[in-house]
């Protein structure tokens, strides 16, 4: 029976308590003998907080934690260091008072081991002596370890109490540089990244490993993982759903894969994910699941039309890598809180493709953006997407039509005191529909939105196992002159010769009613 660590960060209990691990010690070996301060960012619940206990546990010397590892061949010194451990994770520093005392806390304990100099006042300082006082009394350097570093100002992101946050940071971090002769190993992880930070002046600045390719599988699970660590699971996952073994595994590619963290892109799976569907032996949305962050929830609330435009385009590195709580420009928070990844590299250019990484991100992201914006009175926004999907999937356009009518004519577009404007009114139209075809877009459907053809741009198509759906959309139009254009365009011909039924539907909606007006269809093909 295969041990799953859910819940579970520490190095020593999961080692300890017989817990599957995926073995990534040979580039903790790495980390720790090629360099010295460094910097790792990666999205909640991948592994962050795991690394830095194995850290701990190898700067601990605890050598009988790694029989069997990769790491028991590597080391052969096994010299222990004093270790300083800041985790920032479990405590809300929204509230004044509270980061203060956090800090506080850990330098006198630490104190109360290595000493305490009555000369040292700041928070800094008596922490530089710590390190300085630990350093001499072990004979060899000291190791620090801070996990989630930037929560205390995420916590308190556009509040007044982000920037009292952020200079009590500032002086604790700048430790790291008076300390330098003192430390023999330093790790920040978080989920922002620390450029345009103010908190780091007069650091020296780490290596930011976060977009280096040796290191793109330090958290996170790879398929040779996957493959290696986990057949047994796959297995018995796979007759469930009466999958053979490949089939299983592209369903668990689709769900929980797609993450890249550099330019190589070499596939990382969302580990918290994983094993929970392992555990359950269920495909869901499990990180999704454990709630979308404020910090995010506050950037999004300013940002609801911006979301089409973000996804599925090329960015220079500097427009999403580097940390900027703007909640007018939400890329690089969206990016970094793992929302999107990179999905293709233009090395002529310097130019990455973001998208969504797999169906459990992108239908959880799309379905809370959903939920605040599509108020339906009657419908939970998720229902009646599934609902959708099987009309869709069954050939019902009629009852899909009327399905939709109803969905619309439900949303109190009162809570939308913008729509004011003619222009306003056919954004929102265009938001609206861009929201609910991407939600469409699941699990067994492709959607091509605005799709390139010889003569021009269809408006969307999704296409199904048995059935094409080619829509073109109009407002306060008609639905023939919609219907017209598909055909005018030509649209349909790149399925000629496709096996599946395609219908073309020219639809027209009503800033009256603020529902469809028209719709026509046609099979073309069958």
């Amino acid at each position: 029976m295969i041990k799953y660590p859910i819940g579970i960060q520490s190095f020593s209990q999961i080692i300890e308590d017989g817990y599957i691990y995926a073995d990534k010690t040979a580039l903790v070996y790495d980390l720790v003998t090629t360099g010295k301060v460094y910097f790792l960012s990666r999205p909640r619940r991948f592994g962050k907080s795991l690394l830095v206990s194995t850290l701990d546990c190898y700067f601990h010397a605890w050598k009988e934690l790694f029989k069997g590892l990769a790491m028991e061949a590597l080391e052969k010194d096994w010299y222990e260091y004093p270790v300083f451990k800041l985790d920032f994770n479990g405590d809300r520093f929204a509230q004044p008072g509270i980061l203060e005392a956090k800090i506080e806390g850990h330098v006198a304990n630490w104190e109360n081991i290595y000493g305490k100099n009555p000369a040292e006042l700041t928070i800094g300082d008596r922490f530089t002596g710590v390190l300085r006082r630990a350093a001499e009394q072990y004979g060899r350097k000291s190791v620090v370890l801070i996990d989630e570093y930037d929560k205390p100002i995420l916590d308190a992101l556009d509040t007044p109490q982000e920037e009292e946050n952020r200079e009590i940071l500032k002086a604790f971090y700048s430790t790291f540089k008076s300390a330098d002769d003192y430390t023999r190993f330093v790790l920040l992880t978080g989920v922002t990244k620390f450029s345009q930070v103010s908190v780091f002046s007069g650091f020296n600045q780490p290596d930011d490993i976060s977009t280096n390719a040796h290191y793109e599988t330090l958290c996170g699970i790879t398929q040779e993982e996957l493959e290696h660590y986990f057949a047994e699971p796959i297995a018995l996952m796979a007759k469930k759903y009466k999958y053979t073994i490949e089939e299983m595994k592209l369903r668990l590619k689709q769900q929980y894969d797609g993450y890249h963290f550099s330019d190589e892109l070499t596939d990382v799976y969302n580990p918290f994910s994983l094993i929970n569907a392992f555990r359950n032996n269920r495909i869901d949305d499990y990180w999704f699941r454990t709630g979308t962050p404020t910090y995010l929830q506050i950037l999004l609330q300013h940002n609801h039309e911006d979301i089409n435009e973000l996804t599925g385009k090329y960015y220079e590195p500097q427009m999403f890598i580097d940390y900027k709580a703007d909640v007018e420009k939400p890329l690089p928070m969206i990016y970094q809180s793992g929302y999107l990844t990179i999905k293709n590299y233009d090395i002529r250019r310097n130019r990455f493709l973001l998208d969504f990484p797999n169906d459990e991100v992108r239908n959880g992201f799309l379905s809370m953006i959903a939920s605040g914006y599509l108020k339906n009175r009657n419908e939970n926004v998720s229902t009646w997407i599934g609902d959708a999907i099987t009309l869709l999937e069954d050939g019902e356009t009629g009852i899909f039509r009327d399905s939709l009518t109803a969905f619309l004519a439900d949303i109190p577009y009162d809570t939308h005191p913008s729509l004011k404007s003619e222009d306003a009114t056919e954004k929102h139209f265009q938001y609206t529909f861009y929201l609910i075809l991407r939600l469409l877009g699941g699990s067994g459907c492709t959607l091509l939105t605005e799709k390139t053809q010889a003569v021009g741009r269809v408006d969307a198509v999704l296409e199904f196992k048995d059935y094409v759906y080619i829509f073109e959309f109009k407002l306060d139009g008609s639905a023939s002159d919609a219907l017209r254009q598909i055909e005018e365009k030509h649209y349909a011909t790149p399925y000629l010769n496709d096996p599946r039924k395609v219908f073309c539907i020219g639809v027209d909606f009503s800033s009256e009613t603020m529902t469809i007006k028209e719709w026509e269809e046609v099979l073309v093909f069958n």
